[in-house]
């Protein structure tokens, strides 16, 4: 089956002159990352490990060549449509829709090259949480282009139905509006990169009434500290989206729910708080979903508390 989708891509190599299939390239480079390989040396290594397993699929009647010439050939590919190929397979694989998507930005060590001017290379990744499995990736040249990578990212992504979670970076209308008509819905963490809306939010929950807020905490005792989260939600949002408030401005679509977490830390007798961070919920749907407690991935957002 994978091989099938992979027979999408195109050999350009004169054929009188190929070794090694490129069907057989390309599954043994996929089964090599997926076996934990990190580059081309892993692949191989794996590759002549389990040479039996792979002619279970194919011939390898040559074996399997030298990291550098997978290097060449894997370099020739088009990424974008190795990457449809790749997803393709997956979603036949795994039809089930994700509940829970993190979409968070990396830096891939040891990617740089200093002496040639190139920057490391940064990667936007939307992963599921619950089935643990990477869905899509998008290259930026560097973290600030994350809010331009985002939206690219997502609409790959078949979102209906599910919970997409992003730090700070990715509070933004224009993204939000991208999830709302991916039909899915989203929780977006506030921070200083959102001055007014963040002070705004704060100034709220300090005083709101408290019919408006439910509050919990959650007691997680780690490293010789114990860390105490105050979480607290409101369904008014009345307030963020009248025009007296943001005239003429952006809105976040479908907002149904604010929050906010005050972390406190207790090392013995030396307390340290860190103050408040705030998210924005949206959900698409006109039900609740059946959304857990907790939803958390790479992109370390939490949303505790009702899920409607």
């Amino acid at each position: 089956m994978l091989l099938d989708h992979l027979g999408r891509i195109e050999d350009t190599r004169q054929s009188w002159k190929v070794a090694y299939p490129l069907r057989e390239v390309l599954l043994l480079v996929v089964c090599g990352t997926i076996a934990s390989g990190d580059d081309y040396e892993d692949i191989v290594d794996w590759g002549e490990a389990h040479l039996s397993f792979l002619r279970g699929f194919s011939d390898f009647y040559h074996g399997i060549p030298c990291a550098d010439w997978l290097r060449t050939v894997m370099n020739r590919i088009d990424p974008e449509l190795f990457a449809a190929c790749f997803s393709a397979w997956l979603a036949e694989c795994w039809p089930a829709r994700p509940d829970l998507v993190a979409i968070d930005g990396k830096t891939s060590r040891r990617s740089h090259d200093r002496k040639n001017g190139q920057k490391a290379l940064h990667l936007v990744s939307a992963f599921a949480t619950t089935s643990r499995l990477v869905l899509g990736q998008e290259a930026v040249d560097e973290k600030s282009n994350e809010i331009t990578a985002i939206p690219a990212l997502l609409e790959r992504i078949d979102l209906e139905g599910a919970l997409v979670s992003i730090d700070a970076v990715g509070c933004n209308p224009t993204i939000a509006e991208t999830i709302i008509a991916a039909k899915a819905d989203y929780l977006l963490a506030v921070k200083d990169n959102q001055p007014t809306l963040h002070v705004d939010i704060k100034s709220y929950f300090d005083t709101a009434p408290s019919g408006e807020v439910e509050r919990c905490e959650i007691v997680g005792k780690e490293h010789g500290r114990l860390e105490i989260r105050a979480h607290s939600v409101s369904h008014t949002v009345d307030w963020y989206a009248s025009e007296r408030s943001y005239p003429g401005a952006p809105r976040f679509p479908k907002l149904i729910t604010i929050g906010m977490v005050e972390s406190r830390i207790e090392r013995g007798e030396k307390i340290e708080t860190e103050r408040r961070s705030t998210s924005l919920h949206a959900r698409s749907r006109p039900k609740p979903s059946p959304w857990p407690c907790e939803a958390t991935g790479p992109s370390k957002t939490t949303y505790t508390g009702p899920s409607t």
